[in-house]
């Protein structure tokens, strides 16, 4: 079987990087990318297809692995690709739908760990009618797939409560820091999470660590959660704030 990967970023690069190991042609396509991203997917082993186009014509399934903003962009670039679409982006149920009207033949998927570099790390949740066959795709890989259900949404629903707490909460410490900072009272706010919550200032340094290297595209990932949120009639105004957090960038 043959897979086309829309974009090889840290995360796609890797993904592809575990269906080479097993035995699959994977194909990226160079046309407008940078040499950052052509160097990645020399080194993940992929087949360089040259357009998005040709890839689309090569590929049985395309897998999409790129910053949630961008995500329905991608897979427009793909309209009329006839295999197996597998939009594997932090996205809303509501999001992933809308892209599974564009192209088609669509399994949503969620992507929940590291890039899948050693075993058991890696979750990969998949659901749609054509789910197992994705699935089956990574047997034997790194990456750990596990069929959510046959409804699309269900794997992106999945990503949205999983991120909704890690992320979530990494940009409430920020915004604690923050304030403590504004209001001159850091180092004892410190002082009495090392009495009563040892664990939050490596939390939260982690955080900050986290946010300047990848903090720019969760913003989208947090507006994705609050619309997730919105649908399911419950307060937005969590993730929207943590949106926000992340956009003031490192302070």
């Amino acid at each position: 079987m043959t897979v086309g990967l829309l974009h090889p970023g840290e995360m796609g690069s890797a993904v592809g990087a575990t269906l080479a190991a097993h035995g699959e042609t994977v194909l990226w396509a160079s046309a407008g990318r940078s040499p950052a991203t052509a160097e990645r997917a020399q080194s993940a082993g992929l087949e360089d297809a040259g357009s998005v186009e040709e890839l689309c014509r090569r590929s049985d399934v395309i897998i999409s692995v790129c910053p949630p903003h961008a995500a329905v962009e991608v897979a427009g670039s793909a309209k009329g690709f006839a295999g197996i679409y597998v939009d594997a982006n932090a996205v809303s149920p509501a999001t992933a739908q809308a892209i599974a009207g564009l192209v088609g033949r669509c399994v949503d998927g969620g992507i929940i760990g590291p890039p899948p570099v050693d075993q058991g790390t890696t979750r990969l949740y998949l659901s749609g009618r054509e789910a197992e066959r994705v699935a089956d795709l990574f047997a034997g890989t790194t990456l750990d797939a596990r069929v959510v259900s046959p409804a699309v949404g269900a794997a992106s629903a999945v990503k949205m409560a999983f991120a909704a707490w890690t992320k979530g909460s990494s940009a409430l410490l920020l915004a604690i820091r923050a304030l403590a900072r504004a209001e001159n009272v850091e180092e004892t706010l410190l002082e009495e999470w090392r009495t009563s919550l040892p664990q939050l200032e490596d939390q939260s340094i982690a955080a900050a660590r986290s946010a300047q290297k990848k903090g720019w595209r969760w913003i989208g990932e947090m507006e994705e959660i609050a619309d997730t949120f919105a649908a399911a009639g419950l307060p937005d105004g969590f993730h929207r704030a943590a949106a926000a957090i992340y956009r003031r960038g490192p302070s």
